[in-house]
Parts: structure tokens; sequence; C-alpha cells
């Protein structure tokens, strides 16, 4: 039997942190399954999900504090088993002039219709020609199988008005 671990983690960013990371799971038998990291104002962030066989988990999560006396930090908590895929599977796009309370706004909407956010990228940049602080996100969502289409639609629509941003939702291809 295998167990799954989810890895928080974060430290000062420098060369060769996903090594060191990867050594120790491969050390223990352990398989990396999915990811996401970056350097986000100097500081390395990471989350991944880790596999290892049942008898090896508690020594890779020993093996993995170690690197707590290197300055990383890391939460490491036991999967619960698989995520519910039930439902219907979307996404959102969304650009617009950044400004506090978007991701607020947008999660509030989300979470009163009962739809899950499953994965989320945002960032911020400088618009091209105007130089403005403009947003982007772009989230997997799970909404429930039972919601008319129009539901949801109508509501990112108010938001986006309100917003004063573009918002798109789709059905995931």
């Amino acid at each position: 039997m295998q167990t799954s671990l989810v890895l928080t983690v974060i430290g000062r960013d420098r060369p060769g942190l996903v090594n060191a990371l990867s050594q120790r799971i491969t050390a223990e038998e352990g398989n990396w399954l999915d990811s996401r990291m970056a350097s986000l104002a100097g500081q390395f962030a990471g989350l991944l999900l880790v596999s290892v066989p049942d008898e090896r988990a508690q020594a890779l999560i020993s093996s993995l504090k170690e690197l707590e006396s290197q300055g990383l930090r890391l939460l490491i908590e036991r999967g619960a088993g698989a995520a519910s895929t039930a439902g219907r599977s979307l996404v959102l796009e969304l650009t617009g002039q950044d400004r506090p309370g978007i991701v607020r706004d947008i999660s509030e909407a989300l979470a009163r219709h009962e739809v899950s956010i499953e994965e989320m990228e945002t960032s911020s940049f400088s618009a091209s020609f105007s130089g403005e602080a403009m947003f982007e996100m772009r989230a997997a969502l799970r909404a429930p199988a039972s919601m008319p289409d129009t539901t949801l639609r109508r509501a990112i629509e108010a938001l986006a008005t309100d917003l004063m941003v573009e918002i798109r939702l789709d059905d995931e291809s």
C-alpha cells in the first residue's frame, strides 16, 4: 500500500532546493506526483504531492524535516484519499485592472454557489501601453452537477461588471 503526503515548503530561494527535496523523496522510495512551485519575493514556495510505500512514510517525513535545519519550513500532511470528481469542471479566466479584493470577491461568489476552486493561478503585471497595474487569474473549478449553467454565469457576469474586469467561464475542455 502507498501513503500520499502533501507537502508545503517555503524558504529563502537558492539553487538546489528542489534537488534536496527530490533526493530525500527518492531515497525513501517515494514518487513525486504533482507540484506547484514558484519564487515569490525572494522566497521559494512549493506545494507537492508524494506517494511513498506505507512502511517508508514516517522515515520520509523525518528525512524531509531535517531540511528545516537548512532554513526550509515544511508542513507535511498525510493525504485523506482521492478528491471528489462529482460535478462539472469549469475554467474561469479573469483579466482587469488590479485592485485589492478581486480574489476575495470572486471566491466569495463561487463559495456562495457551492463552487470549489480546485486550482488557481494569479499574476500581476504592467499593461503594455499604459503601464497600469493589471491582474490576471485562471482557475479550475468544480461546480455542483445540479446547478443550472445560467446560475453561475449570471453571478459571474454581474461581478465582472462590478469589478470592471473581463471574465470568461467555460466548460473544461
